[in-house]
C-alpha cells in the first residue's frame, strides 16, 4: 500500500513501479481527476487495474486479462489467464519454400487434415 501527499508524489511513485499483475486505487468521486492523471502511468505498469476493490482469484473468461509488464509476467504480449492465455504458448514459425513432403500436414496443399485455414488471405476448408 502506498499513501502519497499529493498527485505529483503519486505520479513520481507510479513512474518507478516495476511491472505488476494488479494495481488497486481506493478512491471517492473527488479523486477521479487525480485518477485520470494516473491511469496512463498505471496502464503501463499493470495488467489489471482495480477501483475500490481488492484483487481476487482469476477466472478463465473472455473478459479476463491478467498479466502486466515484466517482471509481473514472462511475456507481456499476452495475458496469463482468460481465453486468450493460450497465445502465451504459441510461437509462430514461417516455412519458406519447403517441399510439400517436409511441411506439417496442416500446411500441405490440398489440406489433407480438412482444417479451416487462410491461404493467400482466402478462407479455405
Amino acid at each position: 500500500m502506498v499513501k502519497c501527499k499529493d498527485i505529483a508524489e503519486f505520479k513520481k511513485v507510479a513512474n518507478h513501479l516495476e511491472g505488476q499483475l494488479t494495481v488497486t486505487l481506493q478512491l471517492d468521486e473527488p479523486d477521479h481527476e487525480a485518477a485520470r492523471e494516473l491511469l496512463p502511468i498505471l496502464e503501463d505498469r499493470a495488467g489489471r487495474i482495480l477501483c475500490n476493490s481488492y484483487p481476487t482469484g482469476v477466472e478463465v473468461s473472455h473478459a479476463m486479462v491478467h498479466g502486466g509488464p515484466y517482471p509481473a509476467t514472462s511475456d507481456s504480449r499476452t495475458t496469463s489467464v482468460g481465453s486468450l492465455a493460450i497465445q502465451r504458448f504459441i510461437r509462430p514459425v514461417c516455412y519458406q519454400n519447403l517441399p510439400q513432403s517436409l511441411l506439417p500436414e496442416a500446411l500441405k496443399d490440398g489440406n489433407p487434415l480438412g482444417i479451416r485455414r487462410l491461404v493467400d488471405g482466402e478462407d479455405q476448408r
